[in-house]
């Protein structure tokens, strides 16, 4: 009899070409998952995921979903998978969903965290999970424009192509950076994100923190509604999902 399971996954996306199975070029995180689970499970395992993240983009809380016929208990997949799974993959937890859970659809809101290291001269050991800027930055001015962001918003000037089908309009229930000395964090929280969106923002936001765009600059980007208005997008390295929440009655362990 088949069941439907939940897991959680960490990963480093640096040496793959985003979450989703790849075609052409590269390996994406979803078809070593796969593999590995088919492998644990003896039989072909096909998976959706709550958010396809980008090459080079990181994950703490992606959240998976798939049916399997399996025996094993979820709670003993992490140490099934140890040795199929490269280091820089891990199942966190398992869980048995209800019978038509879907990592994705079931979602309410995921959060998403970007790190920007204020760094003069490169730091090598950095460079994998942080963008390194070059100027000093103001937390309050970056604080004041992502303020704008939270609430219900038509978001076209932080979308690239890809997200034409999609659309623009999102609601965001958290916008928000910290810093701890030359390290600054940003996190985010809505209902869904178009393609790149949150590196789309990121790099906006460094603009007026390094005081090369007003909180007003920001404000009349967001409104123009024109991605042509808005800077270059964050690198892909300082980005993580972090958490995907669910509703209460799919989230019970």
């Amino acid at each position: 009899m088949k069941k439907t399971i939940m897991a959680v996954v960490a990963y480093d996306g640096t040496n793959y070409q985003g979450f989703q199975r790849q075609k052409d070029y590269g390996v994406g995180v979803q078809q070593v998952l796969e593999k590995a689970l088919s492998t644990a499970l003896h039989e072909d395992i096909s998976i959706k995921a709550a958010g396809r993240t980008d090459a080079g983009v990181h994950a703490l809380g992606q959240v998976i979903s798939f049916e399997t016929s399996s025996p094993i208990p979820p709670e003993n997949y992490r140490r099934a998978l140890q040795h199929l799974l490269p280091p820089d993959i891990a199942i966190r937890e398992a869980f048995i969903k209800p019978d038509g859970f879907h990592a994705r659809f079931d979602a309410l809101d995921k959060t998403y965290r970007y790190t920007v290291l204020y760094a003069p001269l490169p730091d090598p050991c950095a460079r994998r999970y942080a963008w390194e800027v070059r100027s000093s930055l103001t937390l309050a001015a970056m604080n004041e424009a992502a303020a704008l962001l939270v609430g219900t918003h038509d978001f076209s000037s932080f979308k690239n192509q890809g997200s034409e089908k999609t659309s623009p309009v999102r609601t965001l229930y958290e916008a928000y950076w910290t810093q701890e000395k030359e390290r600054f964090t940003f996190t985010i929280r809505g209902d869904g994100f178009l393609y790149r969106m949150v590196r789309n923002i990121v790099g906006c936001l460094v603009k007026v923190g390094t005081g090369e765009w007003t909180v007003a600059d920001f404000a009349a980007v967001m409104a123009a509604k024109d991605r042509k208005k808005a800077g270059v997008a964050a690198p892909a390295c300082g980005l993580s999902l972090v958490h995907v929440s669910y509703p209460e009655e799919t989230a019970e362990r």
